[in-house]
């Protein structure tokens, strides 16, 4: 779970790290900021903040707000019925991104696992992407991610997001928790 002042916390702090990076966001997408925190009660650590644009039957674009050090925890996008997972890719606009993916594992991986969870992470190939980076990420793809020290803002553009569907590794996670009043 997490408080509706919590919410407002994160949502008023992403909206700070865009306008950083130079993305500006109209009032109702600063109000509508999403903020996902897996009902892990572990939002610094463990989260993502995110605005979405447009997701329609054919394409989705976003962006993704990391607090310093924040992991999106892993999982995948799977098939839904006769439709395939998503595909995305991912552009850094600002800070630094470390990913996770299925491949040769990485020998020292530059991100730190977060404790409570560890155990629920699997793929270490490391792809460090910097501004005006990029990287794609195919369906059905295990993959994780966590902002630098400075925060991120990353850039998503996809086939359609169906995020209720995603499959997780930690089976703690709710991708879609309650918010309580506080």
């Amino acid at each position: 779970m997490i408080t509706r002042s919590q919410v407002k916390a994160a949502q008023a702090r992403a909206a700070e790290l865009l306008q950083v990076a130079g993305i500006v966001l109209s009032a109702e997408e600063r109000e509508q900021l999403e903020v996902a925190s897996f009902g892990l009660n572990d939002l610094e650590a463990q989260g993502l903040q995110l605005v979405t644009y447009v997701n329609t039957d054919r394409y989705c674009a976003k962006e993704l707000v990391l607090f310093p050090g924040q992991t999106c925890p892993e999982h995948k996008h799977p098939a839904v019925g006769d439709l395939p997972g998503k595909m995305e890719t991912f552009r850094c606009r600002a800070g630094k991104v470390l990913l996770y993916v299925e491949g040769e594992q990485t020998d020292i991986i530059e991100a730190t696992l977060p404790p409570r969870s560890r155990s629920h992470y699997t793929v270490f190939h490391e792809i460090v992407l910097l501004p005006g980076q990029q990287h794609t990420i195919p369906p059905e793809t295990l993959h994780w991610f966590q902002a630098g020290s400075e925060g991120a803002v990353v850039s998503e553009f996809s086939s359609t997001s169906r995020d209720e569907f995603d499959i997780f590794t930690d089976p703690n996670i709710q991708r879609m928790p309650v918010i309580i009043e506080d």
